[in-house]
């Protein structure tokens, strides 16, 4: 990996840093979109599932729209919509303004992370995917450590307003810095949305389809209410809140690097199989661990990195079933588990309590661990196939 080209992936990731504070934010800031909008705790939660499906909808729809569109054009566009949405978010005066921008937000994310990493795996060799995706997929992680944590710092300062505004500021810098560094790309060759969704025919991109959804919302039913599980389970609160939702951001950097340095070692079903079985174990875990501030901030370190190195191997998985036309479907996979996972982690409080989620999580891990052996299954019967396949050739040839 050339010293240009990283500087070019590392300035993708600061774009996908900008659009995942958009997306993340919202667990930092909604005690006090609850109180300042006053609506409960489960409508306010709802704003994270107004911005995750509007992307889980139109991430298909907008690659397609924009597919002839040259692809530096693209992704300043789309941190532009971005910018916009969190304009919108920062004037709003009551719940629907602010669902609105929501909105318009989600659709330049979109727009955004898509083309972004298949931008970044366009100037790396085969070998060097996996990091080049994971490096992308780092400017989410670091949305996790300071925009989330700075939701819940600087939010009773300055109100949900002031913090999206910030991030306003931050997607029209990342836009700026984009249109005088960014190379101007090509756009691919045109594919239309029933093209893009024929590989949705094949089992393995179905399987690794539902494991992303259900991945994310076990993760994410637990995550957007971190805050009011915290001082539920230990009573916790303010800063120490903050500092804990640092340490879940932290490993989620280093997982995130980690998972594709190991993705291109190991190979991404070893990795993912991995990786499953010990989220699993964390998220079985969380009523004993989540008990004491100590215990959290392990649990929180370890849920992070093992999460966010979750990431690549998926990623990588799809680039080798069909390329670049399944990304924006597991994009799309992704923001509906995280679409998904604040209905029902609001359901599961309104109908046990916020002490429920937990259960909930390691259920849902449970089920998409058993689709990762399918997945594994399913790969080694292909193989076995190829190589029959393979051998009747040869045997064929030989006879003639």
């Amino acid at each position: 990996m050339s010293a240009r080209s990283k500087g070019t992936v590392y300035l993708l990731g600061a774009g996908a840093f900008a659009v995942g504070t958009s997306a993340y934010v919202v667990s930092g800031v909604l005690p006090d979109v609850s109180s300042e909008l006053h609506v409960s705790l489960t409508a306010a939660g709802q704003l994270a599932t107004a911005f995750s499906l509007s992307y889980a909808i139109g991430a298909p729809i907008l690659s397609t729209l924009t597919g002839r569109w040259e692809r530096r054009t693209l992704l300043i566009a789309a941190l532009v919509l971005a910018a916009l949405g969190n304009l919108i978010a920062a004037l709003a005066v009551n719940y629907p303004i602010l669902i609105a921008g929501r909105v318009v937000a989600a659709l330049g994310a979109a727009m955004y992370t898509p083309a972004a990493t298949l931008f970044a795996t366009s100037l790396m060799r085969p070998e060097e995917r996996g990091r080049a995706v994971a490096i992308v997929f780092g400017g989410l992680t670091f949305a996790l450590v300071l925009g989330v944590p700075a939701g819940t710092l600087l939010g009773p300062n300055l109100g949900y307003k002031g913090v999206f505004a910030l991030i306003t500021a931050v997607a029209v810098l990342v836009a700026i810095a984009e249109r005088a560094a960014l190379p101007t790309i090509d756009a691919p060759p045109v594919v239309s949305l029933r093209e893009r969704f024929a590989g949705v025919t094949d089992r393995r991109v179905q399987i690794i389809l539902a494991i992303t959804v259900l991945a994310v919302l076990a993760a994410f039913s637990v995550y957007i209410y971190i805050v009011p599980l915290l001082k539920h389970t230990a009573g916790l609160t303010g800063n120490v809140t903050s500092l804990l939702l640092l340490l879940y951001g932290v490993g989620a950097v280093i997982g995130n690097f980690l998972g594709g340095r190991v993705t291109d070692r190991f190979g991404s079903l070893r990795t993912l199989a991995v990786l499953m079985i010990g989220i699993t174990a964390v998220l079985a875990t969380l009523d004993v661990t989540l008990t004491t501030g100590v215990g959290a901030g392990a649990a929180l370190f370890v849920w992070g990195l093992l999460t966010w190195s979750f990431n690549p191997p998926i990623q990588n998985l799809l680039l080798e079933l069909g390329g670049g036309l399944l990304i924006s479907l597991n994009a799309s996979a992704i923001y509906l588990g995280a679409g998904l996972s604040a209905v029902v982690g609001g359901l599961v409080i309104q109908s046990l309590g916020v002490g429920y989620l937990p259960v909930l999580a390691s259920a849902l891990s449970l089920v998409v661990l058993g689709l990762v052996y399918a997945l594994w299954r399913d790969s080694v019967l292909q193989r076995v196939e190829e190589l029959e396949r393979d051998e009747d050739i040869y045997i064929t040839a030989a006879a003639d």
